[in-house]
């Protein structure tokens, strides 16, 4: 939707084929519904946010539509936004279709036609593509920009089609891969926490004494593993590194150093000397928390606090700064937020987003080999090579040229 008003905007004839019978089904599923639809900062820090190398290759798409632009687009449609904590846009209304409506009433104002329609191959004459067969018959066209998106939530129409049509046209798919998606793990804690929410948690990904990711914010428990924000941008570090078996260290009080955390649980155990252990944490540990910390610990539920020692407190301390859930793998594809892998940025132009291999046909977004970490990052990067795309296939046109 973005790369047809970017080219409808510069002067050329568009038509874009959507295989929904609507608009906008994955946008208005992003963010839980509320669609978090930038993220409020420069373009070094949109650059950095892209996993692996791929970053420097968006440069350019970054730099001529960055998340101020993309930000001032949409509130010139009408869509009141705002910023939340870690720099997340969101509209105000907390509404996706805001988002959605506004790009369909920009295309509607720039003539953009739409068919509703699935693309089944291409037609190609010497070495440019001449038209796209549908069930109902050929649509062509001078310039075509291939937008389908990853292989994620296929029941959105995200299948692979993009692939499968980019492949027959000699390009490289590289593996796909989840990315943004929650961990499995086979420790029994997840399913005895699951649906808990952690807060203000910090985290560490390790493998083999070697730190792979740190963050600290938001973490959910899941019946399989885990999950949430933290959770999601460790999975697409560790999806770029090509293995998922870790163990994911969780300081449940990173606040507080060991020592302080030590006076901390001395000045609650001091205040109810008489009880029993398992009924002192509640003003520290989240109440579903309480008893897989006690079972983790060693020490009885039913031990008076009074005759607690150092060395269990200590043991107690350590275990509430340093919890253990081993990883073994990534959920599914169709749980994943966004797909790392696609097509091969080598046989890509980055100023332009034109193939190297066929003439008239452009890339963006998700079908592209880049993804980036949470936090809106990954629908700025569907804005800005949307609007590149769409802008390079218009003035590759001739005036008034069709557009596919």
């Amino acid at each position: 939707m973005m790369a047809a008003c970017a080219a409808a905007g510069h002067g050329a004839r568009v038509t874009l084929i959507e295989r929904n019978a609507f608009l906008g089904v994955k946008l208005n599923i992003t963010g839980k519904g509320r669609c978090n639809v930038t993220n409020n900062c420069d373009v070094r820090e949109l650059v950095a946010s892209v996993l692996g190398t791929n970053g420097r290759f968006l440069y350019s798409c970054f730099s001529g539509f960055d998340a101020q632009d993309t930000m001032a687009f949409f509130e010139e449609l009408g869509v009141a936004l705002k910023t939340e904590r870690g720099n997340r846009v969101f509209p105000v209304s907390d509404r996706a279709k805001d988002i959605s409506g506004a790009l369909r009433h920009r295309m509607n104002q720039l003539g953009v036609r739409i068919v509703h329609a699935r693309v089944l191959d291409f037609c190609v004459h010497e070495g440019r593509i001449a038209g796209v067969r549908t069930k109902d018959g050929l649509l062509t066209a001078q310039q075509f920009i291939l937008a389908t998106g990853g292989v994620t939530y296929p029941r959105t129409g995200s299948d692979g089609d993009g692939h499968r049509l980019a492949r027959s046209l000699g390009h490289t798919v590289t593996e796909l891969r989840p990315s943004l998606v929650p961990l499995v793990s086979d420790s029994d804690i997840c399913p005895q926490l699951e649906g808990l929410s952690l807060r203000n948690v910090a985290l560490r990904v390790m493998r083999e004494k070697r730190v792979l990711y740190e963050d600290f914010g938001e973490m959910l428990f899941t019946g399989q593993g885990v999950s949430g924000p933290m959770i999601l941008s460790a999975s697409a570090h560790l999806a770029h590194s090509g293995r998922y078996d870790c163990t994911l260290h969780i300081d449940l009080k990173p606040a507080l150093d060991f020592q302080a955390l030590d006076k901390r649980i001395l000045r609650d155990f001091s205040e109810a000397q008489n009880r029993n252990f398992s009924n002192c944490l509640q003003r520290l540990l989240p109440q579903k928390l309480i008893p897989v910390i006690i079972r983790l610990s060693g020490i009885d539920a039913a031990q008076k606090v009074n005759s607690i020692t150092r060395a269990q407190r200590e043991a107690l301390c350590a275990l509430i700064k340093d919890v253990h859930i081993p990883i073994n793998g990534p959920g599914s594809l169709s749980e994943a937020v966004v797909t790392a892998g696609g097509v091969a940025l080598s046989e890509v132009d980055p100023k332009t987003l034109r193939s190297r291999r066929v003439p008239n046909l452009y890339f963006a977004g998700e079908i592209l080999d880049a993804d980036a970490y949470t936090g809106g990052f990954n629908l700025q990067i569907a804005w800005s090579t949307g609007f590149r795309a769409g802008i390079s296939a218009a003035n590759c046109s001739e005036e008034e040229a069709e557009l596919l």
